[in-house]
């Protein structure tokens, strides 16, 4: 039987077309080599050592947040949530990945309540393929309700998101198997997702060993005293962060010692991406027209862009202006990224949406450092107050001093210094995806043109929004 090869594709000779690079990821450090990193996470004992302390805090939280002080400043809840939680939970996602994930009370809750009252039913398909437009979602509408609705600022309303949160990982636990919830559901399972795909840290299995394994599928399917994935990961294949929270469930499973977690380049896995996804690049977009509008609105400016609003238009319900200005951030990223894939799609072999996709992940690094930056603030100028709340419980009185740890000027230096890292990191980041695409130099310059255009506007967007002082949250 004679294969002819199908004709070139319409404007192209077969000569023209690129063949991407199939250089493999490089291979880091092994962790497990080791004794006490490995003694650590082959013991029986993590990450349950670790979530105790971490679910006491937490129960901590919401019981300050529902029945404690009704003014955010005076509310422990609202000062570990907001103001130490949140700025450093980014920072844990770019050292150990998913790591939060696997100490996460709401893992936790879920293993209970399946052990409980678990259907153990199949995920259903529509979560699988949807789920992280859900979280897409999800991401944008609480985004919007704390402006509108005062989330963060009033710690009744942060203790009504836990509790519906809650409520959700509840319900997840008792109907489907292992954590559906946070692979599919979790807002900020998605953000960690994306976000651990810059992380320091990797956890693969060595696919030689896994070709001979004889155990059915262990590091997946567990075994009598070790559970399986709970983020329904098959070790052999993994090849991405994204949906991996470290708890070395595969690593105590595997009869062969096959599975490694090793140290890497930070955003090195960006580089080696094989099926980009829309809705991921998507959510790295719409996270940082987040972060952009955070900023705007704690800014001055922001006062008098609604008084503009209200001279001009006569309209004067916030919650109707703030949407308007939440869509524009919003679709200002997408947006521009969108064109970017449009001009570059006129000069290489993909369609647009393949390049929205596949250089959506080039602009996470500066999607974290804007997060991380933005949050310094929260951390740095507003720290105090978790020392303050805090104490207040065991009977240490708030000093009424400044709640900042340094000046406002050293805390800007230190978000430009962020965001420096990041911005670079993100033009290597779509330098490395180029060259592993294409092998032309006219199309890796095609694309590269209109994406670094894409990061140096982004860029200059969150440098403007940094050299003004920022209010603070509480």
């Amino acid at each position: 039987m004679t294969v002819t090869a199908p004709p070139p594709a319409s404007g192209h000779n077969l000569t023209d077309l690129d063949t991407p690079s199939l250089s493999l990821p490089p291979v880091g450090r092994d962790l497990m080599k080791y004794r006490i990193v490995a003694r650590v996470l082959r013991s029986r004992w993590y990450p349950g050592v670790l979530q105790l302390p971490v679910a006491a805090v937490f129960g901590l939280v919401a019981f300050q947040l529902l029945v404690g002080p009704d003014a955010a400043h005076d509310n422990a809840g609202t000062a570990l949530m907001w103001v130490l939680w949140w700025p450093v939970i980014p920072v844990v996602f770019v050292f150990l990945g998913r790591f939060w994930c696997a100490v996460c009370p709401f893992g936790a809750l879920t293993d209970w309540v399946q052990k409980a009252v678990g259907a153990n039913r199949p995920v259903p398909g529509f979560l699988k393929n949807y789920g992280i437009w859900i979280i897409d979602a999800q991401f944008l509408a609480i985004t919007w309700a704390d402006h509108v609705f005062g989330i963060v600022e009033s710690p009744w309303g942060s203790g009504i998101l836990l509790l519906l949160m809650t409520t959700a990982v509840v319900a997840s636990g008792a109907f489907f198997q292992r954590r559906a919830y946070c692979r599919y559901l979790c807002f900020l399972g998605g953000m960690s997702g994306n976000y651990a795909r810059t992380g320091a840290v990797e956890l693969r299995a060595d696919s030689a060993i896994c070709k001979t394994c004889m155990s059915k599928a262990a590091c997946f399917n567990g075994t009598d005293t070790v559970a399986g994935c709970p983020l329904f990961s098959f070790a052999r294949t993994l090849d991405d962060s994204a949906n991996c929270n470290l708890c070395a469930n595969c690593i105590k499973a595997c009869p062969n010692d096959a599975i490694a977690v090793r140290l890497r380049k930070p955003t090195s896995e960006l580089w080696f991406i094989n099926k980009p996804k829309i809705e991921e690049s998507f959510l790295a977009m719409a996270i940082m027209g987040i972060v952009l509008i955070q900023n705007l609105t704690m800014l001055g400016v922001w006062t008098d862009i609604l008084d503009g609003v209200r001279s001009s238009t006569g309209i004067t319900n916030y919650a109707v202006i703030f949407t308007v200005a939440f869509a524009v951030a919003v679709t200002l990223p997408v947006g521009l990224l969108a064109a970017a894939a449009k001009v570059a799609a006129r000069g290489n072999t993909e369609t647009t949406w393949k390049n929205f996709a596949r250089f959506g992940y080039a602009l996470i690094p500066l999607d974290v450092a804007g997060h991380i930056a933005h949050n310094l603030f929260h951390l740095l100028a507003e720290g105090k107050s978790v020392v303050y709340t805090v104490g207040s419980l065991v009977g240490i009185g708030n000093s009424g001093g400044s709640t900042a740890f340094v000046p406002t000027a050293t805390i800007q230096v230190l978000q430009f210094i962020v965001l420096t890292l990041g911005v670079l990191l993100s033009l290597y980041t779509a330098r490395r995806i180029a060259h592993r695409r294409y092998q032309s130099t006219a199309r890796r310059r095609a694309t590269l043109v209109p994406m670094i255009s894409v990061i140096v506007i982004l860029t200059v967007l969150n440098v403007m929004l940094f050299l003004t002082p920022m209010a603070h949250r509480m």
